[in-house]
């Protein structure tokens, strides 16, 4: 094993770890040592001009403790705090990896970008079983509508407006973000109401393009035609074509190239030929009869 992998080895297993008990993982993360400028500076040359992750390891975990004041500003989504902490955790590390120790500014305050943008990618995908926000301008809408203190459940007129304008995005952008917003999830197999004898589901009442008794009817219709088109097709052909075929592509046991070539007395070549050919002449039938070969 090399020295690089051992030493990386070695920083990831130092790291602590996110227990259910988030008291204790804060206890662990107060005993960093917290970092002066000069210090952090020095870390991150060592870093980005040796790949020292020693230096990775202790820029880290001096910032962790604030990694945990910024995720505590979520914790209106519901969401769990340790999850919250950890995606933060993730987007510190993307920060160390980036920081520039020549640019004069301390460590935190290039990190919170991309600590923040960690938490808001994961509040999307988790805050509702369906996205609420694809888009760069949905993304901020999201946490913008949360944000914004109302009195009511929806935003009057001019309110739409000033978030549009603000945003530079279209008012009915922020309506639809809104509503979206202002939706709940619900179970395909949840119940939604009731009749006299059971309760129904939206999987009871949503359409099944299988289902519909016409179009099983239509379905099994071609299929049929299909299948008398192919029995038309196949008795034009040679008995030995027509052996060949049924047996290399309709029987469950599918007969060998070898096998053919044995049972006429020819080569194996010579089978594939004949087949090719029987192959090249269904076609052209069913072809002409206007319908597809399934």
């Amino acid at each position: 094993m090399s020295t690089a992998i051992t030493a990386k080895n070695s920083a990831v297993m130092s790291m602590p770890v996110i227990a259910d008990d988030l008291n204790s993982y804060l206890a662990k993360i107060s005993k960093a040592t917290l970092l002066s400028a000069e210090e952090e500076q020095s870390l991150a040359r060592q870093l980005r001009d040796h790949e020292d992750l020693e230096a990775a390891r202790q820029l880290v975990m001096s910032q962790l403790r604030f990694v945990v004041h910024i995720a505590r500003s979520y914790k209106g989504y519901g969401l769990p705090m340790a999850d919250l902490v950890q995606e933060g955790n993730i987007g510190l590390m993307k920060a160390v990896k980036r920081f520039d120790p020549d640019m004069n500014v301390r460590l935190i305050s290039f990190a919170v970008h991309w600590i923040r943008a960690e938490i808001h990618e994961y509040v999307i995908r988790n805050w509702r079983i369906v996205k609420v926000a694809t888009t760069k301008a949905q993304r901020k809408l999201f946490f913008k509508l949360r944000s914004a203190p109302k009195k009511l459940n929806w935003f009057s007129q001019d309110e739409v407006n000033s978030v549009a304008e603000d945003l530079g995005v279209d008012p009915k952008v922020v309506m639809e973000m809104e509503s979206r917003m202002h939706g709940h999830d619900s179970g395909f197999d949840a119940p939604i109401g009731s009749s006299e004898d059971r309760t129904l589901s939206p999987s009871d009442v949503l359409h099944r393009e299988e289902s519909d008794p016409s179009a099983l009817l239509e379905n099994d219709d071609d299929r049929q035609q299909a299948l008398d088109s192919l029995s038309a097709c196949m008795s034009e052909l040679d008995e030995r074509s027509r052996t060949i075929l049924q047996r290399r592509w309709l029987l469950e046991q599918k007969a060998t190239l070898h096998e053919l070539a044995e049972e006429f007395s020819v080569s194996a070549e010579r089978i594939r030929q004949i087949e090719k050919a029987a192959m090249k002449k269904l076609k052209m039938a069913m072809a002409s009869s206007a319908l597809p070969l399934h």
